[in-house]
């Protein structure tokens, strides 16, 4: 699937509808999203020609008597923007390497700068991971800094504003990577995340940060010495580096600076879920990423109060 086979294939929203029940419901038993009940729905049809009383798409569940629709419990509920321009939209952000900025998907898909922004919001809410396992094997850990400027008064760094955002990510070699936005960077807190995501037998490294120091009480731990001008080493046939999530850490920084420009700290968690969700389906085609964000669309919805407001 690529952009010219949804533009050709789901043109409108009633074939659109019926790709989303097709990957909502693969096996054609409809749940219901009220009660949960499986395979005792069923589709609703005008009883006359013209009666306007009975809306496409609509479905009636067998036991709690229900309407519902293939959106209900997603990112698409409420939404008045038709179902057809949500698939392009997830299409341009899943396939697009650096992100994809609302004012792009406003020009692009003809829907307002407020709908695109607030689209692109919801589909980073249904990337995001959940309940996820324990990062196994060597694992790098490593942290940045996202956004505006440090400010340094005469006593050292003055926090303000535009101060720069933390961000810590973890990368199993070769497998996934999970990012966090972290008010402070702190021994505390890295240890934190470390301990909450890293199973006790992986071999942990890190740069020289002292805040990493202490580690090698919990886990596997090996340090390289940036400090040192050290970016690798070999000891026997273990490889001694963060290369691969400073390399994560280039694709994160070209997106945000050079594709969003400026992004709220409120809001800084569902890019890092973004940018994650295209990292670890790195290795599959565009147009199967993008069916593995639309099947993740479910029992995900987001508010516009929510997503307008400061949340951790």
């Amino acid at each position: 699937m690529n952009l010219t086979d949804i533009a050709q294939s789901y043109h409108d929203e009633d074939s659109a509808r019926a790709f989303l029940e097709a990957q909502r419901w693969p096996k054609g038993e409809v749940g219901c999203p009220k009660c949960g009940e499986i395979g005792r729905s069923y589709r609703l049809q005008p009883k006359a020609k013209g009666d306007t009383h009975v809306r496409k798409g609509v479905w009636k569940c067998g036991a709690c008597r229900k309407q519902f629709t293939v959106t209900i419990g997603t990112i698409f509920e409420d939404s008045h923007i038709p179902l057809n321009k949500w698939l392009m939209a997830i299409h341009l952000l899943c396939s697009s390497k650096k992100g994809m900025s609302a004012h792009q998907l406003h020009r692009m898909l003809g829907v307002q700068y407020k709908s695109a922004w607030f689209m692109a919001h919801r589909i980073r809410y249904a990337m995001a991971e959940l309940n996820l396992p324990l990062l196994t094997g060597t694992v790098e850990v490593d942290e940045t800094y996202i956004g505006g400027k440090q400010v340094y008064g005469p006593h050292g760094l003055r926090k303000n504003k535009n101060a720069k955002a933390p961000v810590v990510s973890l990368v199993e070699r070769g497998g996934k990577v999970r990012s966090f936005h972290k008010e402070t960077v702190t021994g505390k807190t890295l240890k934190a995340v470390i301990r909450e995501n890293v199973a006790k037998n992986a071999h942990v490294m890190t740069d020289d940060h002292p805040a990493y120091g202490g580690l090698k009480k919990e886990f596997k731990h090996s340090v390289i010495r940036h400090s040192w001008k050290v970016y690798a080493r070999k000891e026997g046939d273990v490889l001694i580096s963060t290369n691969t999530i400073e390399g994560y850490f280039s694709i994160l920084k070209r997106g945000i600076n050079g594709v969003y420009h400026h992004v709220g700290k409120h809001h800084l968690h569902r890019y890092l879920s973004e940018f994650d969700f295209r990292y670890n389906a790195r290795d599959i085609k565009d147009g199967e990423r993008s069916l593995l964000a639309i099947r993740k669309v479910s029992g995900k919805r987001l508010m516009y109060r929510d997503s307008s407001r400061a949340s951790s």
